[in-house]
């Protein structure tokens, strides 16, 4: 039984983060050669679209953010642009003074980011609506590859790329990061290829504005449970990575580990609110997708490599087999404990990269999972600092 559990929980381990991704790709090959017809994106489409950017104390970038803003390329006369700054104190109103084009929503009240953007929808009366965070840069094409896609009346939801923007000589919290973002983008792409991507990212996401649900204010990740309630519609999820928010790295590993946690946090409040949601019975596609992409990796995959570890020590007299596992095992972890020395002395190796971020994401799990349950994660949160550009 011992030797069945192994070998079971190494295969989940396996599929959650290389098999997945292996069999996703050969179904959309297979895909496109039954269906190699393709609705072709109409590029003149150009409607009424409001972009909004939620902030707190943010006066330091909103300036650069404004003017991104205003240079992308999209007719001005169909582009409203609001910056809701709920709970802020410093001196957002004079830069925003600065620039007629942008509307500002205030209120006194921070009650977090999910309050601020439901309080906007009750403002906004354009037919699709897009969030972007304000520490980053969108591209200047991204307003019109994004609402492309709604001329489709079975897309509800359009989600832009991240992408982190770092130097050659990054320590791991940085080029982890950007690892980790390349390969999600891979598999997002794959998701949006095969039936529907699994989830947005609040960086850069637009929604039919007909479709946007009011969620509970404590909703911790309100971009990932908003795109998942349209989804469970029978709308689709589109990745559209031609649509690009660019931001810098976390600042430290401890700030980039903050991040993971709530992140994580909020992927346990989000499971249980999406349980009776999206079913095998009535989204047999899309659960499929959701269990293998984010359930999967949000719940027992970093168990289970507790689990092999200690069963692989069990198994250890059984034969070679087992004791190879066991010193690839000991090196990865090794690995990624020197990694964690010498990014806390800003020695940087790229070589032990991935073994440290990998264990930083599967640690942060179980971070969430205790801070879900005991009900301390917040959905108000002071953003984790990010590098300077």
């Amino acid at each position: 039984m011992p030797e069945v559990i192994f070998w079971l929980a190494i295969a989940i381990v396996a599929y959650t983060f290389l098999g997945y991704g292996l069999i996703l790709y050969l179904l959309v090959k297979i895909k496109m050669l039954i269906f190699p017809e393709e609705d072709k994106v109409n590029e003149t489409f150009v409607p009424q679209v409001s972009l909004v950017i939620p902030c707190y104390n943010e006066a330091d970038i909103i300036r650069e953010k404004v003017q991104n803003c205003l240079s992308l390329d999209y007719p001005a006369e169909n582009l409203e642009i609001f910056f809701i700054t709920d709970g802020s104190t410093d001196n957002f109103r004079e830069v925003l003074a600065d620039y007629p084009e942008v509307s500002l929503l205030h209120k006194d009240r921070r009650a977090g980011k999910t309050a601020a953007e439901n309080r906007a929808m009750e403002i906004i009366k354009t037919p699709f609506v897009i969030f972007t965070d304000a520490n980053t840069l969108l591209n200047e094409a991204a307003i019109r590859n994004i609402v492309r896609h709604f001329q489709f009346e079975n897309v509800g939801c359009v989600s832009g790329e991240k992408r982190v923007m770092m130097e050659e000589t990054e320590e791991a919290s940085a080029a982890g990061e950007g690892m980790y973002w390349k390969y999600e983008s891979f598999l997002k792409k794959l998701d949006s290829a095969l039936y529907s991507a699994v989830g947005a990212a609040g960086e850069l996401v637009a929604f039919r504005s007909s479709q946007y649900e009011t969620l509970p204010e404590d909703t911790i990740l309100d971009d990932f449970m908003q795109s998942l309630l349209i989804a469970s519609k029978g709308y689709k999820i589109v990745y559209e990575p031609e649509a690009y928010a660019m931001e810098t790295a976390s600042d430290s590993i401890k700030e980039e580990l903050k991040r993971k946690i709530r992140i994580s946090a909020g992927g346990w409040q989000s499971m249980q609110r999406l349980f009776f949601k999206i079913t095998p019975i009535n989204h047999p596609v899309l659960f499929f997708q959701y269990l293998s992409h984010r359930v999967l990796r949000w719940t027992i995959t970093p168990f289970l490599l507790i689990l092999i570890f200690f069963l692989n020590i069990l198994l250890w007299p059984l034969g070679w087999i087992y004791q190879l596992l066991m010193i690839a095992q000991v090196v990865f972890y090794f690995a990624a404990f020197i990694g964690y020395l010498l990014e806390d002395r800003k020695i940087k190796v790229k070589l032990l990269f991935i073994p440290f971020y990998f264990c930083l994401m599967n640690y942060a799990v179980i971070a969430g999972l205790l801070r879900f349950l005991r009900g301390t994660q917040k959905s108000t949160w002071e953003k984790a600092r990010r590098r300077s550009n």
